[in-house]
């Protein structure tokens, strides 16, 4: 897969620098163009000449030449790459990305990088373990950065744990797959859902839930990775756009359900991941509701079910639902497949610690229409939307493909 393809290399400060030169040189055998880029720091862990012959390029350091002045341009490199991937990453170079810190080429070129990126950590066990790496992980892994998991074992620092760099060819492996899951799903056109609708009470107040959003989102920047043509229908969050990824913002579940069938008219598929609200208020205040001894009553009334639409409508198309619950998870979960004519469900439970509202992990159930049920770890939610997705491809091409009911 790495035939004829670009990849740009960055290299940091780390003790495993060496790693890049093995990196690169198995790289160039695969078939692929490599341009390096170091930090100076970099330097005095490797040559550049060493890295300059492995991939057949010269190295880029500093902004521009001091020979005769030319200019290294980190726009083109990022134009002219295919995958940028930095290995080894210090906590430092993970730390400066997450903030948007630009005071090296490699960062500047990460900055203006259209193309996927990812980094393979490097660094002491209590520095990999330490919360701001943690959260700067979690920051970059949220706008779509690859994080290639370290490995255990014996560290710099002498001690025993996990902040090993990943050996280069298993970082080469998983560029391969993931050039190859990118074309999986060409051509295919995907809806997701994402975050908590919002209905009003009045023009201060209103009903919501804890959802965060970051399940759905890491589920359509893993489709568009994979070459879908994705439309995310979100509700309010934070969280950045995912690359490659096309936002129709909404805030209540009648202006979710009216985008999503919109957009389910001409898709070849929707994961419902949004949590909706199931009642809204029957009357909304044009005016702040005061305060009174007395209390208040709202009356609900239920929304409309944006799954059970697009499911009494989907024909041969792919619907895949989500099922949070409390109690009684499997019996809830298989009633909801049935009644929305779902092709799966996932479903995680609430009494799973790490899983669930606000958190960067998940421990999910993929329960089939055929009664099929597969379990899966608690994982990054990144790493789970990769399971789901991988669920949804086989929906696609095999050979059991859902038919309507």
């Amino acid at each position: 897969m790495l035939q004829g393809k670009h990849i740009l290399v960055g290299v940091t400060g780390s003790i495993a620098a060496y790693k890049a030169a093995i990196l690169v040189r198995g790289l160039v055998k695969e078939g692929a163009s490599v341009q390096v880029v170091m930090t100076p720091l970099a330097k005095e862990f490797i040559t550049p000449l060493t890295m300059a012959t492995l991939s057949k390029n010269p190295i880029l350091v500093d902004f521009f030449d001091p020979e005769d002045g030319r200019w290294n341009s980190h726009v083109s490199l990022g134009e002219w790459a295919d995958a940028y991937l930095i290995a080894p990453a210090t906590a430092n170079t993970l730390a400066k990305m997450a903030h948007g810190i630009a005071d090296n080429l490699l960062l500047t070129t990460y900055l203006s990088a259209r193309c996927p990126v990812l980094v393979a950590p490097a660094m002491d066990l209590d520095m990999f373990a330490h919360p701001a790496t943690t959260e700067n992980l979690s920051i970059l892994r949220n706008r779509g950065v690859t994080i290639v998991e370290p490995g255990e074992g014996e560290l710099a620092s002498g001690l025993t744990g996990k902040g090993r760099m990943a050996e280069p060819e298993e970082i080469i492996a998983q560029l391969d797959r993931f050039f190859e899951k990118k074309k999986s799903l060409l051509g295919k056109r995907m809806i997701v859902t994402a975050g908590a609708t919002i209905e009003s009470i009045d023009p201060v107040r209103f009903i919501s839930n804890h959802s965060t959003g970051k399940m759905g989102y890491a589920i359509a920047a893993e489709l568009a990775e994979r070459g879908a043509e994705v439309t995310l229908v979100s509700g309010r969050t934070h969280l950045p756009i995912p690359a490659g990824v096309q936002r129709i913002d909404v805030l209540s579940a009648a202006e979710m359900y009216d985008a999503t069938v919109q957009a389910y008219a001409d898709a070849d598929g929707a994961v419902m991941c949004a949590a909706v609200a199931d009642y809204t208020p029957e009357e909304v205040s044009d005016r702040k509701l005061k305060k009174s001894d007395d209390d208040l009553c709202i009356r609900l009334r239920r929304t409309r079910d944006i799954a059970a639409e697009l499911g009494r409508t989907k024909g041969n198309r792919i619907l895949v639902g989500f099922a949070l619950e409390t109690d009684s998870e499997e019996v809830n979960a298989r009633g909801k497949l049935g009644r929305k004519n779902l092709d799966f469900i996932v479903l995680n439970s609430l009494r799973d610690a790490g899983a669930g509202f606000g958190v960067d992990t998940n421990k999910i159930t993929i329960i089939e229409r055929s009664g099929e049920q597969t379990s899966y770890p608690l994982a990054s939610k990144r790493e789970v939307a990769a399971h789901i997705v991988d669920k949804i491809e086989t929906c696609f091409i095999g050979p059991e493909t859902p038919k309507s009911v």
